[in-house]
């Protein structure tokens, strides 16, 4: 069908506009800087593990706000008790409930209580029950749940001011679930004062020393380490009349110190509690530690003051941004960091573009050499499919990530499996002596089913990703999904389109797609049946190792499945590494180790199992000790909490993507098809897991990525297989099953081994000189390749065989069944 001139100006106006619209994503940012706005208003954002940056996700500490409502319930308890001239040392404290000997009046004074604290549409805050003479108080869980979830809203301003204090530029403050809020701030030199300004609570008081230890006083520990402190209960003065606080210098000694002053209110509470505890000490008390004690000299008035000790400068705008911005409702943790510097994130783009480079540079060769210049022709659409996928980044405000740049390079070895399934089918077209136009429209209709199943698979792959992922593993989840997207677009209505033209120009009797050099291949007679029994046993025996190599020695774990601390230190000089393992065994509570880079001035720190942000401070004080000077360029902290969620989570997309698998397939091919499919899909997935085992690759996100991307690949793979043999029964062929499907392996071994080449040509670079975190898919991948084309040629078939000999009647209802 020839198409109007007015459809093919419109792509090429569309595409020249998108093709403008991706070029300033490689221009550098001082080129940028000089083009007028709209010129790269559709640039596509680098994420944080690209441009450098820091990724918190904090959550509200439930057991320490639980312990705070239960200090505020017993008060509530005490003061009623006494109010019936009670005493409230019978009160007993087991777990999250309250017991004591009561009365009836005490009983009707409390569950009056309980009903004030009720707010309308809220789960009540605990419950009221006597028995036997003695009153029991108990939070409730749901209650518990709406404090965390109105704690982690009110914690949301409290975090935006610190941050807005610190300057950074263009942060990302959210809410994640009931009681999280993420964090994420590009840029950042320096993620430890960072950790410090939002996870500490910053609750601020003012209190009297004690002479000793006794009923009403407590023991705090002093900020320095240097020992203990008995201090009074009761709180002389809240940091909640605190108006203002600055980092500021001691003219005296040129040290840094916070000066601070309160409202009026507190002024004059200041004012009196000095004036009359002169020769007293008098801390101040932060986050449960006494940052000073100082002798009272004489009575200040106008509420100033100043809080003085061994800070650093950076340490002293921490404190003060702490006590400008108040204190957060409840104690936050860091759950989750992932922090990548600056100098690290534009070694990865370096090694995004060689690895780009040399990837599409390999699909080239390849494609021209099995194609000749139609080969070429499709690289060219190739290379603007990468150019449309910028575009359409832009477009939806997505952001480029790591695994995002993995994407697009992958998609240039799958987009082209199009390309070699329409190459194919044109090739047998044209060796049926039809015309070059006709061979050409019979080749794309003929490809048209196979290419948009094969597609759908993976895209549902990448779906589950997107559903189940986070972060950066989304964005390689959207960039899959893209590439795929405009892939098929380019090859069957660009492609066609530019194919279409020329062959109407040049009118060629033929339509040949030889190879650059030789003829073209017909389909050979390999009998893959004969030897099915052999490969079926061969896979299965493979299999059984494999399960057995995920047990002994089974997987190596990442912390992000065991929890743990990952950190990779950076030093002008040869890192030293046995002082440093020294100053880690000291200092680092847990299983800590050290792995050695090719480069001598880099290490990796690992420390799995429980961890928060006392081990990561620890860490970072070892290396300061041992390697003054070091920085990290690296920081991946993963709490116990993330790593139950994100090994659940993985084991979920994994099994929903089989399901998706098996209900697509069934629907487009009927039971047995779709049977065959999830079995042979089993043994591919399993003897690459027992590759990762055997070869130590460490188990992690990217791992789980892989595997998704692998199970739509290899069942995109069993869908080329599956429709050829689909196409041939169909066709009413009366020869044995087995006959139909070593001919069917035959026609599409071609395209098998070209797709698997083409895919593993974009691998391989990644594998090599992307990095350790594109290497961890990477390599994974090229074995996942290299087993599902194995299975797919020796496996597949006879699978289907056996599972079509023990239900003849529905392969013969596919014998007769219509196209669908």
């Amino acid at each position: 069908m020839r198409r109007p001139a007015w459809v093919i100006m419109t792509y090429a106006v569309l595409l020249l506009l998108a093709v403008a619209m991706a070029l300033p994503n490689f221009f550098p940012q001082s080129l940028r800087d000089t083009l007028p706005g709209w010129a790269t208003s559709q640039t596509v954002p680098l994420g944080l593990d690209l441009q450098g940056g820091a990724h918190l996700l904090l959550a509200v500490d439930r057991e320490d706000l639980a312990q705070a409502r239960l200090q505020d319930l017993r008060e509530t308890l005490v003061a009623a008790m006494r109010a019936q001239n009670l005493s409230p040392a019978t009160i007993r404290t087991e777990g999250l409930v309250l017991s004591a000997p009561a009365d009836d009046a005490l009983f009707t004074a409390l569950q009056g209580a309980a009903d004030e604290a009720a707010e309308p549409g809220t789960p009540p805050a605990f419950t009221v029950d006597m028995s036997d003479g003695t009153l029991h108080l108990a939070l409730t869980g749901a209650g518990l749940d709406s404090a965390a979830t109105s704690a982690a809203d009110r914690s949301l301003e409290v975090i935006r001011h610190r941050v807005d204090q610190v300057g950074i530029a263009e942060p990302v403050i959210s809410r994640v679930g009931a009681d999280r809020i993420l964090v994420q701030m590009p840029g950042v030199d320096n993620p430890g004062q960072l950790r410090a300004l939002l996870g500490a609570t910053a609750k601020m008081d003012f209190r009297m020393v004690a002479p000793a230890a006794g009923p009403g006083v407590q023991m705090l520990p002093l900020r320095d380490g240097s020992g203990m402190i008995a201090v009074e209960d009761r709180v002389a003065l809240s940091g909640d009349r605190l108006e203002r606080a600055a980092a500021a210098f001691d003219p005296d000694t040129g040290r840094p110190m916070v000066t601070f002053a309160f409202d009026r209110a507190g002024g004059i509470a200041f004012a009196a509690i000095t004036a009359e505890n002169i020769g007293e000490r008098f801390a101040v008390v932060l986050d449960g530690a006494v940052l000073t004690a100082p002798v009272i000299q004489t009575a200040i008035p106008g509420g100033q003051g100043q809080i003085t000790g061994e800070f650093t400068a950076e340490e002293a705008q921490t404190l003060a941004v702490l006590l400008t911005s108040g204190a957060l409702p409840a104690s936050l943790e860091v759950i989750e960091e992932r922090s990548v510097g600056a100098a690290l994130g534009a070694d990865s783009i370096r090694a995004g573009l060689i690895t780009g480079a040399v990837g599409l540079g390999l699909v080239v060769v390849v494609m021209v050499g099995l194609y000749g210049g139609w080969g070429l022709l499709a690289s060219a659409v190739l290379g603007l499919n990468v150019m449309l996928t910028l575009t359409a980044l832009g477009l939806l405000g997505a952001t480029l990530t790591l695994p995002g740049i993995a994407g697009i390079i992958l998609c240039l070895g799958i987009a082209v499996d199009s390309n070699i399934l329409i190459f194919s089918r044109i090739r047998e077209e044209t060796a049926k002596g039809v015309s070059a136009i006709k061979a050409l429209t019979q080749g794309y209709a003929r490809a048209w089913a196979t290419i948009l199943d094969a597609n759908i698979t993976t895209l549902l792959a990448m779906v589950l990703l997107f559903m189940f992922g986070a972060g950066a593993i989304r964005g390689f989840a959207i960039t899959m999904s893209l590439g795929i997207l405009i892939s098929m677009f380019t090859a069957v209505v660009l492609m066609r389109a530019m194919m279409e033209g020329l062959v109407r120009r040049r009118k060629p009797a033929r339509l040949e797609i030889a190879p650059l050099v030789g003829g073209v291949p017909a389909p050979g007679a390999f009998s893959f049946m004969r030897r099915g029994r052999l490969a079926l046993a061969l896979s299965a025996a493979l299999s059984v190792g494999a399960v057995t190599a995920l047990v002994v020695p089974g997987p190596t774990l990442g912390i992000d499945f065991t929890g743990g601390v990952q950190m990779v230190l950076r030093s002008d000089s040869a890192v030293p590494l046995a002082e440093l393992r020294a100053a880690i065994a000291a200092g680092v509570p847990g299983d800590a180790s050290l792995q050695a880079f090719g480069d001598p001035n880099e290490v990796l720190i690992r420390v799995q199992g429980a961890a928060g942000q006392a081990t990561v401070a620890a860490v970072e004080a070892a290396a300061a000790q041992a390697v003054p000077g070091a920085v990290f360029d690296q920081i991946d902290l993963v709490g116990p909490t993330i790593s139950g969620e994100l090994a659940s989570t993985g084991l979920i997309a994994l099994g929903l993507a089989v399901l998706a698998m098996l209900g697509y397939i069934w629907v487009r091919f009927e039971w047995h098809f779709a049977a065959g499919a999830i079995a042979v899909l089993f043994l591919d997935v399993t003897k690459t897991l027992g590759v990762i085992a055997l070869l130590g690759w460490e188990v992690n996100l990217t791992t789980i990525v892989a595997l998704l991307t692998l199970i739509g690949y290899s069942v995109n793979d069993k869908v080329v297989v599956y429709d050829r043999i689909r196409e041939h029964l169909r066709g009413g062929s009366d020869a044995p099953l087995e006959q139909v499907i070593d001919r069917s392996l035959n026609q599409v071994l071609a395209r098998c081994l070209f797709t698997s080449g083409t895919t593993l040509a974009a691998l391989l670079p990644m594998a090599l000189w992307g990095g350790p975190a594109v290497a961890g898919f990477a390599w994974p991948m090229i074995a996942g390749v290299v087993i599902a084309t194995a299975s797919s040629l020796f496996v597949s078939g006879p699978v289907l065989a056996w599972l079509a000999a023990r239900s003849p009647a529905a392969m013969q209802g596919d014998m007769v069944r219509q196209p669908g």
